[in-house]
């Protein structure tokens, strides 16, 4: 498989300024592990689109994959349970 461009949301360079450095470094990793496999064990599909949700410590991120274009585009990083995402 081939590895997946990240494209992001402008909201979430704001969702990223309230965390702290130690859990933002933490979600960096994530983004690059979700450029290599966007569908790894732990992700999570969200009903309604094609979107997936995957957990790092307390955050959530919320993304979509586009595989004709080989992208992965990040929509929302935040903590807790997102029941709901626009």
């Amino acid at each position: 498989m081939g590895r997946y461009r990240l494209v992001f949301e402008k909201s979430v360079g704001k969702d990223l300024r309230d965390i702290s450095k130690k859990d933002v470094a933490g979600i960096l990793k994530c983004f690059e592990a979700l450029s290599e496999d966007p569908r790894a064990p732990g992700c999570e599909k969200l009903p309604g689109r094609e979107r997936y949700r995957v957990r790092r410590g307390l955050y959530r991120i919320v993304y979509e994959v586009e595989n004709d274009a080989l992208m992965v585009v990040v929509v929302k990083v935040a903590p807790g349970f997102l029941q709901k995402c626009s």
